[in-house]
Protein backbone atom coordinates (compact mmCIF):
# COMPACT_ATOMS: atom_id res chain seq x y z
CA UNK A 1 0.00 0.00 0.00
CA UNK A 2 2.83 2.33 0.80
CA UNK A 3 4.42 1.64 -2.58
CA UNK A 4 1.25 2.65 -4.45
CA UNK A 5 0.53 5.93 -2.64
CA UNK A 6 3.22 7.98 -4.47
CA UNK A 7 1.82 6.84 -7.83
CA UNK A 8 -1.71 7.58 -6.67
CA UNK A 9 -0.63 10.99 -5.44
CA UNK A 10 1.06 11.69 -8.79
CA UNK A 11 -2.08 10.61 -10.64
CA UNK A 12 -4.28 12.88 -8.52
CA UNK A 13 -1.97 15.84 -9.17
CA UNK A 14 -1.97 15.14 -12.88
CA UNK A 15 -5.76 14.96 -12.98
CA UNK A 16 -5.96 18.15 -10.91
CA UNK A 17 -3.75 20.04 -13.36
CA UNK A 18 -5.78 18.80 -16.32
CA UNK A 19 -9.00 19.83 -14.57
CA UNK A 20 -7.59 23.31 -13.98
CA UNK A 21 -6.67 23.58 -17.67
CA UNK A 22 -10.19 22.53 -18.65
CA UNK A 23 -11.72 25.07 -16.26
CA UNK A 24 -9.46 27.81 -17.61
CA UNK A 25 -10.33 26.89 -21.20
CA UNK A 26 -14.07 26.96 -20.43
CA UNK A 27 -13.70 30.29 -18.64
CA UNK A 28 -11.83 31.94 -21.50
CA UNK A 29 -14.27 30.45 -24.01
CA UNK A 30 -17.20 31.91 -22.07
CA UNK A 31 -15.52 35.33 -22.00
CA UNK A 32 -14.14 35.60 -25.53
CA UNK A 33 -16.37 33.44 -27.72
CA UNK A 34 -19.07 36.16 -27.98
CA UNK A 35 -16.39 38.65 -29.03
CA UNK A 36 -15.11 36.22 -31.66
CA UNK A 37 -18.64 35.74 -32.99
CA UNK A 38 -19.10 39.52 -33.15
CA UNK A 39 -15.91 39.87 -35.21
CA UNK A 40 -16.88 37.04 -37.58
CA UNK A 41 -20.37 38.41 -38.21
CA UNK A 42 -18.98 41.87 -38.95
CA UNK A 43 -18.02 40.34 -42.32
CA UNK A 44 -21.49 38.92 -42.94
CA UNK A 45 -23.24 39.84 -46.20
CA UNK A 46 -26.67 39.64 -44.62
CA UNK A 47 -28.12 42.41 -42.48
CA UNK A 48 -29.22 39.75 -40.01
CA UNK A 49 -26.75 38.51 -37.42
CA UNK A 50 -28.69 35.26 -37.11
CA UNK A 51 -27.82 33.86 -40.55
CA UNK A 52 -24.44 33.73 -42.32
CA UNK A 53 -24.87 34.53 -46.01
CA UNK A 54 -21.30 35.13 -47.11
CA UNK A 55 -18.15 37.18 -46.67
CA UNK A 56 -18.02 40.92 -47.41
CA UNK A 57 -15.98 43.99 -46.49
CA UNK A 58 -18.77 46.42 -47.37
CA UNK A 59 -19.62 47.13 -43.75
CA UNK A 60 -16.07 48.30 -43.11
CA UNK A 61 -15.77 50.05 -46.45
CA UNK A 62 -18.94 52.03 -45.83
CA UNK A 63 -17.48 53.43 -42.60
CA UNK A 64 -14.74 55.19 -44.55
CA UNK A 65 -16.73 56.66 -47.42
CA UNK A 66 -18.88 59.77 -47.38
CA UNK A 67 -21.96 58.19 -48.92
CA UNK A 68 -24.26 59.57 -46.22
CA UNK A 69 -25.76 56.15 -45.51
CA UNK A 70 -24.10 52.82 -44.75
CA UNK A 71 -25.15 50.59 -47.62
CA UNK A 72 -24.96 46.85 -47.52
CA UNK A 73 -23.90 46.20 -51.11
CA UNK A 74 -26.59 43.60 -51.71
CA UNK A 75 -30.27 43.77 -52.51
CA UNK A 76 -31.37 43.08 -48.97
CA UNK A 77 -31.63 46.69 -47.85
CA UNK A 78 -29.53 49.22 -45.98
CA UNK A 79 -28.63 49.88 -42.40
CA UNK A 80 -30.04 53.42 -42.48
CA UNK A 81 -27.25 54.77 -40.31
CA UNK A 82 -25.88 58.26 -40.90
CA UNK A 83 -22.14 58.48 -41.51
CA UNK A 84 -22.21 62.10 -40.31
CA UNK A 85 -23.57 61.02 -36.92
CA UNK A 86 -21.00 58.25 -36.67
CA UNK A 87 -18.02 60.48 -37.39
CA UNK A 88 -19.37 63.23 -35.12
CA UNK A 89 -19.61 60.69 -32.30
CA UNK A 90 -16.08 59.47 -33.05
CA UNK A 91 -14.75 63.04 -33.04
CA UNK A 92 -16.47 63.68 -29.69
CA UNK A 93 -14.95 60.50 -28.23
CA UNK A 94 -11.46 61.38 -29.43
CA UNK A 95 -11.75 64.97 -28.19
CA UNK A 96 -13.03 63.90 -24.77
CA UNK A 97 -10.41 61.15 -24.47
CA UNK A 98 -7.55 63.46 -25.50
CA UNK A 99 -8.43 66.33 -23.15
CA UNK A 100 -9.35 64.13 -20.18
CA UNK A 101 -6.19 62.04 -20.66
CA UNK A 102 -3.95 65.11 -20.80
CA UNK A 103 -5.40 66.69 -17.66
CA UNK A 104 -5.73 63.42 -15.76
CA UNK A 105 -2.10 62.53 -16.58
CA UNK A 106 -0.84 65.89 -15.32
CA UNK A 107 -2.87 65.82 -12.10
CA UNK A 108 -2.35 62.10 -11.55
CA UNK A 109 1.42 62.41 -11.91
CA UNK A 110 1.50 65.32 -9.45
CA UNK A 111 -0.57 63.35 -6.92
CA UNK A 112 1.64 60.28 -7.37
CA UNK A 113 4.77 62.36 -6.69
CA UNK A 114 3.19 63.91 -3.61
CA UNK A 115 2.06 60.56 -2.19
CA UNK A 116 5.33 58.76 -2.88
CA UNK A 117 7.82 61.45 -1.90
CA UNK A 118 6.15 63.47 0.86
CA UNK A 119 4.39 62.92 4.17
CA UNK A 120 1.55 65.34 4.95
CA UNK A 121 -1.72 65.42 6.94
CA UNK A 122 -4.55 63.64 5.18
CA UNK A 123 -2.24 61.48 3.06
CA UNK A 124 -3.97 58.23 4.05
CA UNK A 125 -7.37 59.77 3.37
CA UNK A 126 -6.26 60.88 -0.08
CA UNK A 127 -4.95 57.40 -0.84
CA UNK A 128 -8.31 55.91 0.17
CA UNK A 129 -10.24 58.42 -1.96
CA UNK A 130 -8.14 57.57 -5.00
CA UNK A 131 -9.35 53.97 -4.90
CA UNK A 132 -13.03 54.92 -4.80
CA UNK A 133 -13.46 55.47 -8.58
CA UNK A 134 -11.95 52.02 -9.13
CA UNK A 135 -13.91 50.22 -6.43
CA UNK A 136 -17.40 51.74 -6.63
CA UNK A 137 -19.73 50.74 -9.49
CA UNK A 138 -19.65 53.01 -12.53
CA UNK A 139 -23.39 53.61 -12.35
CA UNK A 140 -23.00 54.96 -8.82
CA UNK A 141 -20.30 57.36 -9.93
CA UNK A 142 -22.32 58.38 -12.99
CA UNK A 143 -25.41 59.17 -10.91
CA UNK A 144 -23.33 61.07 -8.33
CA UNK A 145 -21.74 63.18 -11.07
CA UNK A 146 -25.17 63.89 -12.58
CA UNK A 147 -26.53 65.00 -9.20
CA UNK A 148 -23.42 67.13 -8.60
CA UNK A 149 -23.68 68.89 -11.97
CA UNK A 150 -27.41 69.44 -11.52
CA UNK A 151 -26.91 71.08 -8.12
CA UNK A 152 -24.01 73.24 -9.34
CA UNK A 153 -25.90 74.35 -12.47
CA UNK A 154 -28.96 75.23 -10.41
CA UNK A 155 -26.82 77.21 -7.96
CA UNK A 156 -25.12 79.12 -10.80
CA UNK A 157 -28.48 79.89 -12.39
CA UNK A 158 -29.88 81.19 -9.10
CA UNK A 159 -26.82 83.35 -8.41
CA UNK A 160 -26.01 84.90 -11.78
CA UNK A 161 -28.96 83.89 -13.94
CA UNK A 162 -26.93 81.90 -16.49
CA UNK A 163 -28.41 78.58 -17.52
CA UNK A 164 -25.82 75.80 -18.00
CA UNK A 165 -26.61 72.37 -19.42
CA UNK A 166 -24.80 69.07 -19.77
CA UNK A 167 -22.39 68.79 -22.69
CA UNK A 168 -18.82 68.00 -23.66
CA UNK A 169 -17.29 69.85 -20.66
CA UNK A 170 -19.28 67.78 -18.17
CA UNK A 171 -18.31 64.52 -19.90
CA UNK A 172 -14.65 65.59 -19.85
CA UNK A 173 -14.84 66.42 -16.13
CA UNK A 174 -16.44 63.04 -15.44
CA UNK A 175 -13.71 61.20 -17.36
CA UNK A 176 -10.99 63.15 -15.57
CA UNK A 177 -12.55 62.20 -12.22
CA UNK A 178 -12.08 58.46 -12.75
CA UNK A 179 -8.93 58.59 -14.91
CA UNK A 180 -6.90 60.37 -12.24
CA UNK A 181 -7.00 57.26 -10.06
CA UNK A 182 -5.67 54.97 -12.80
CA UNK A 183 -2.90 57.42 -13.70
CA UNK A 184 -1.87 57.93 -10.08
CA UNK A 185 -1.65 54.21 -9.33
CA UNK A 186 0.34 53.48 -12.50
CA UNK A 187 2.81 56.35 -12.07
CA UNK A 188 3.22 55.68 -8.37
CA UNK A 189 4.16 52.07 -9.10
CA UNK A 190 6.90 53.37 -11.40
CA UNK A 191 8.08 55.83 -8.73
CA UNK A 192 8.27 53.05 -6.14
CA UNK A 193 10.81 51.25 -8.34
CA UNK A 194 12.99 54.37 -8.62
CA UNK A 195 16.20 54.28 -6.60
CA UNK A 196 16.25 57.26 -4.17
CA UNK A 197 20.06 57.28 -4.40
CA UNK A 198 19.78 58.78 -7.90
CA UNK A 199 17.95 61.82 -6.57
CA UNK A 200 20.37 62.14 -3.67
CA UNK A 201 23.31 62.00 -6.08
CA UNK A 202 21.80 64.79 -8.22
CA UNK A 203 21.24 66.95 -5.14
CA UNK A 204 24.81 66.27 -3.94
CA UNK A 205 26.12 67.42 -7.32
CA UNK A 206 24.45 70.80 -6.91
CA UNK A 207 21.12 70.35 -8.70
CA UNK A 208 18.08 71.84 -7.01
CA UNK A 209 14.83 69.93 -6.61
CA UNK A 210 13.30 71.36 -9.80
CA UNK A 211 16.32 70.49 -11.95
CA UNK A 212 16.50 67.05 -10.31
CA UNK A 213 12.91 66.43 -11.28
CA UNK A 214 13.37 67.45 -14.94
CA UNK A 215 16.78 65.85 -15.46
CA UNK A 216 16.56 62.70 -13.32
CA UNK A 217 13.07 61.76 -12.11
CA UNK A 218 10.97 62.64 -15.17
CA UNK A 219 13.12 60.75 -17.74
CA UNK A 220 13.11 57.64 -15.51
CA UNK A 221 9.35 57.62 -14.86
CA UNK A 222 8.39 58.75 -18.37
CA UNK A 223 7.51 55.20 -19.56
CA UNK A 224 5.16 54.87 -16.60
CA UNK A 225 3.55 58.24 -17.35
CA UNK A 226 3.12 57.39 -21.02
CA UNK A 227 1.64 53.96 -20.28
CA UNK A 228 -0.73 55.57 -17.76
CA UNK A 229 -1.81 58.06 -20.40
CA UNK A 230 -2.48 55.27 -22.90
CA UNK A 231 -4.50 53.39 -20.28
CA UNK A 232 -6.51 56.51 -19.43
CA UNK A 233 -7.13 57.19 -23.13
CA UNK A 234 -8.39 53.63 -23.64
CA UNK A 235 -10.73 53.75 -20.64
CA UNK A 236 -12.07 57.15 -21.68
CA UNK A 237 -12.59 56.06 -25.29
CA UNK A 238 -14.56 52.96 -24.24
CA UNK A 239 -16.56 54.46 -21.38
CA UNK A 240 -20.32 54.25 -21.63
CA UNK A 241 -21.96 54.53 -18.19
CA UNK A 242 -20.43 57.80 -16.99
CA UNK A 243 -20.74 59.32 -20.47
CA UNK A 244 -24.41 58.33 -20.50
CA UNK A 245 -25.16 60.25 -17.28
CA UNK A 246 -23.02 63.33 -18.00
CA UNK A 247 -23.62 63.90 -21.73
CA UNK A 248 -26.08 66.33 -23.24
CA UNK A 249 -27.21 67.48 -26.67
CA UNK A 250 -24.35 67.37 -29.19
CA UNK A 251 -22.01 65.41 -26.91
CA UNK A 252 -22.81 61.87 -28.03
CA UNK A 253 -19.76 59.63 -27.85
CA UNK A 254 -19.08 56.58 -30.00
CA UNK A 255 -20.23 54.03 -27.35
CA UNK A 256 -23.45 56.03 -26.90
CA UNK A 257 -23.92 56.17 -30.68
CA UNK A 258 -23.52 52.39 -30.95
CA UNK A 259 -26.03 51.97 -28.11
CA UNK A 260 -28.47 54.16 -30.04
CA UNK A 261 -27.98 51.98 -33.13
CA UNK A 262 -28.78 48.84 -31.15
CA UNK A 263 -32.18 50.31 -30.20
CA UNK A 264 -33.26 50.07 -33.86
CA UNK A 265 -31.58 46.91 -35.11
CA UNK A 266 -28.39 44.92 -34.63
CA UNK A 267 -26.64 44.74 -38.00
CA UNK A 268 -23.09 43.86 -39.10
CA UNK A 269 -22.47 47.62 -39.22
CA UNK A 270 -22.61 47.65 -35.42
CA UNK A 271 -20.33 44.61 -35.37
CA UNK A 272 -17.85 46.40 -37.65
CA UNK A 273 -17.75 49.51 -35.44
CA UNK A 274 -17.42 47.38 -32.31
CA UNK A 275 -14.60 45.36 -33.89
CA UNK A 276 -12.67 48.52 -34.77
CA UNK A 277 -13.16 49.84 -31.22
CA UNK A 278 -11.96 46.50 -29.86
CA UNK A 279 -8.83 46.53 -32.02
CA UNK A 280 -8.04 50.13 -31.05
CA UNK A 281 -8.47 49.34 -27.35
CA UNK A 282 -6.29 46.22 -27.58
CA UNK A 283 -3.57 48.16 -29.39
CA UNK A 284 -3.56 50.88 -26.73
CA UNK A 285 -3.60 48.42 -23.82
CA UNK A 286 -0.79 46.29 -25.29
CA UNK A 287 1.25 49.44 -25.96
CA UNK A 288 0.67 50.59 -22.39
CA UNK A 289 1.79 47.26 -20.92
CA UNK A 290 4.83 47.08 -23.22
CA UNK A 291 5.97 50.59 -22.32
CA UNK A 292 5.32 49.99 -18.62
CA UNK A 293 7.63 46.93 -18.67
CA UNK A 294 10.45 48.86 -20.34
Amino acid sequence: MNHKSPKLDLLIRSLGKRLLWVQAALGFTFLYLPILILIIYSFNTSRSNAVWHGFTLNWYRSLFVSAGVIVEGSAQGSANISDAGLWEALNNSLLIAAISTLLATIFGTMIALALERFRFPGRRTLEALLFLPIIIPEITMGISLLVFFTLVFRLVENLIGIRITLGLPTVIIGHIAFNISFVTITVRARLAELDPALEEAALDLGANEWRTFWRVILPLIWPGIFSAALLAFTISLDDFVISFFTSGVGSTTLPLFVYGMIKFTVTPAINAISTLMLLASLLLVVSSLTIQKS
